[in-house]
């Protein structure tokens, strides 16, 4: 009778200890998964600012080269009178 509940002492331990790891697992992978997701979507408004960034610097260009055009033009159709 006293090995019975031994055994069954020791089962129980060893299914404690399983779940408890499995539960510790979880909330230390959720937490890593958490610190992920944060670091994404960091990273992706760093890519959306350098994006703005770009876009303000091919704008200014765009506006240089249209101004210089329009001298060209100038310079052109004085050149033609």
């Amino acid at each position: 009778m006293m090995e019975a509940y031994a055994e069954y002492g020791t089962i129980g331990v060893v299914i404690v200890l399983f779940v408890g790891l499995l539960s510790f697992l979880k909330t230390t992978l959720m937490n890593k998964l958490n610190e992920i997701e944060e670091m994404t979507i960091k990273l992706i408004d760093r890519w959306n600012r350098s994006d703005e960034a770009r876009d303000r610097r091919h704008e200014d260009t765009i506006k240089e080269l249209n101004e210089v055009s329009d001298a060209i033009n100038y310079l052109k159709g004085r050149m033609d009178k």
